[in-house]
């Protein structure tokens, strides 16, 4: 049962206790698989609509051209964010922006605290799902935005969805060597395939070319060893990785061994109990499990980020 200290406000995912036994899943996997303490993301899986408030693109340019290298990076068209529903830099703050200020935060403090015991991969965050369509690359883009934020984080948001890559056709990007190509090859040089953005402080690293053998290259030793290189490159990186769903694919789980905590997306109107066990007892190379309930209706008195910003109609 969820302990019922009113140490804070209760999470969705507490909420919805009624409708999955997240308890029963977390018993069968023997780890500390937990919610976020944190109103759960309410887009949509794909985003029908875009966000409420937005700033307008002249507004947004400037900030997110800043870059005095500009000419070594990618350029995101800014009504990209908007027309896939995602956070868009630099514009005001709403209820998304708030949500995935409370995901972050809870994620940053996991990292310290397993610092001491994972070393640099506390800073390595997979975002993964039990299945497809529940929300996982929507989230893992805004979770990299909204981490990319901070005043003191770089941020590679890498696409290890390798048999079905999603991110950089999100942001508008044409696809490029990256993750697969550098397994492959042993003589190449991880930070040669990164792709810096136009967005401060948030770069790329593209799926790469597919092959016959991607899982067998997610699952080699050279896999780790680039996780390590990403991470000892810059002690301020923080790597979010957009996994396969656990349960369609292998590489997740090979995944979820190297990783300092894992983010699983649990969409409310789709994912099922047994789903959600299964997943878990998959992923849990990693101890670190917190929960992400993603497509929710608010009940009329819950907490709303939007009534305090001015978008009780929105």
């Amino acid at each position: 049962m969820i302990d019922p200290t009113p140490l804070r406000r209760p999470s969705l995912l507490e909420r919805a206790a009624t409708v999955y036994d997240f308890d029963a899943a977390f018993r069968a996997r023997g780890a500390d698989a937990r919610p976020i303490p944190a109103d759960a993301v309410t887009e949509p899986f794909p985003p029908t609509t875009a966000p409420d408030v937005v700033a307008p693109v002249a507004e947004v340019v400037p900030k997110l051209c800043a870059r005095p290298d500009l000419q070594n990076v990618v350029t995101i068209d800014p009504a990209r964010f908007a027309d896939q529903g995602l956070l868009t830099p630099g514009a005001p703050v709403n209820a998304l922006a708030e949500e995935f200020r409370l995901i972050k935060r809870q994620l940053l403090l996991t990292a310290r605290t397993v610092a001491a015991s994972h070393g640099p991969r506390a800073r390595a965050i997979l975002v993964g799902s039990a299945n497809a369509h529940e929300g996982k690359t929507y989230c893992a883009i805004n979770l990299a935005l909204s981490l990319a934020a901070e005043r003191e984080i770089e941020v590679v948001l890498v696409d290890a969805d390798v048999a079905k890559p999603d991110v950089l056709v999100r942001l508008g990007l044409e696809d490029r060597p990256g993750l697969l190509d550098v397994l492959a090859d042993p003589s190449a040089q991880i930070e040669d395939y990164i792709v810096r953005t136009n967005v401060p402080q948030l770069s790329l690293l593209p799926a790469g070319t597919r092959s016959n053998q991607d899982t067998e290259l997610l699952a080699s030793a050279r896999t780790p060893e680039l996780l390590d290189a990403l991470l000892a490159a810059d002690p301020r990186r923080i790597i979010v990785f957009d996994s396969p769903p656990a349960l369609a694919a292998s590489p997740a789980a090979t995944l979820a061994l190297h990783v300092g905590q894992i983010m699983l997306v649990v969409r409310a109107d789709r994912t099922s109990e047994s789903d959600l066990r299964e997943a878990v007892a998959l992923l849990d190379g990693c101890e670190q499990i917190q929960l992400v309930l993603n497509a929710v209706a608010h009940a009329p008195n819950g907490r709303r980020f939007g009534s305090y910003y001015g978008m009780e109609d929105a």
